[in-house]
């Protein structure tokens, strides 16, 4: 099968109103053990991950105010988690789970977590549930230890991935290509490498239809060794946080898109899960478990 990177602190226990959109990370596996999707050998436990890989991407003194918990409260507001010693950790075990699954999809092919997608933390700040960037993070240690000389970051969620597009402004290594809702957060948007912003009520037919034609020309033209996948399900038409019209169905189109070209052009991937806030916790799960339903059929 595929690597899954889990943890028992993915599922941090929060305050009241910040419940809902972590359930999915204790659900999402518990449904994928059951209908056979996955195996308790296919799911792996990260460790902390080390600072050198973090401080690769983040600058000291951000990551410094992480670990003494001494963020200024106006910076700990953006992130919209109240800021705990347990979240910081959970962070560096996702980053690092991220890193790991990248490794052992060089033998596997692809690989996943369960968590991850944090595509909103800066070099120096965090944002909207982001603290760490684990695709960003990852992809810097690939490079730093000749493991890709090129990669190529899809972000299909229905948020502008602005601080993983800010961190490889300036890295040729790195093309940044985010899919996004052009009136959704973040209102200011950052420059990444291409960026395609949909109207709002974009449907599947638009949506598949951009990333079908467009995937294959980055992937001939940038001639990445490596992928990261951002699998974010806000694309629905019921998400909560996002405006765009799109289908559980489309949805999983867009992942068979994804991994089929993967498969043809023998590239590896690492797939980590994004946002998904649909008010019904049945689609968010059922919308994620496709992601990984669809990669079997693959790989």
């Amino acid at each position: 099968m595929f690597p899954i990177a889990y943890h028992s602190i993915y599922k941090h226990p929060l305050p009241e109103g910040h419940r809902f959109p972590m359930i999915k990370y204790e659900l999402l596996p518990q449904q994928l053990l059951h209908e056979g999707t996955a195996t308790e050998i296919d799911f792996f436990e990260p460790i902390i991950c080390d600072l050198q890989h973090v401080l690769a991407i983040h600058s000291k003194e951000y990551v410094d105010s992480l670990l003494k918990l001494t963020l200024e409260p106006k910076a700990a507001r953006k992130i919209g988690f109240p800021l705990s010693a347990a979240l910081v950790e959970r962070e560096l075990r996702i980053a690092q789970g991220t890193i790991d699954g990248a490794i052992k999809s060089f033998e596997t092919k692809i690989s996943f977590n369960i968590a991850g997608g944090t595509h909103h933390a800066y070099t120096n700040s965090g944002e909207a549930f982001c603290l760490l960037n684990d695709q960003a993070i990852s992809a810097q240690f690939l490079l730093d230890n000749n493991l890709a000389k090129k990669i190529l970051i899809v972000d299909l969620d229905v948020h502008q991935g602005n601080g993983t597009a800010e961190i490889f402004q300036n890295n040729s290594k790195v093309f940044t290509f985010s899919t996004h809702g052009k009136t959704n957060y973040p209102f200011k948007k950052e420059v990444s490498d291409l960026d395609i912003a949909f109207a709002d009520g974009t449907t599947d037919n638009e949506f598949l239809k951009t990333i079908s034609e467009v995937i294959p020309k980055l992937i001939e033209e940038q001639k990445p060794d490596f992928i990261f996948y951002l699998a974010g399900v806000d694309i629905l038409e019921s998400d909560k946080l996002g405006k765009l019209s799109c289908t559980i169905e489309g949805c999983k189109k867009r992942d068979e898109i994804v991994f089929g070209l993967c498969d043809k052009f023998q590239i590896p991937i690492q797939v980590s899960m994004g946002g998904g806030y649909s008010p019904t916790i049945k689609t968010i799960i059922e919308a994620h478990a496709n992601t990984y339903r669809v990669a079997k059929n693959f790989f």
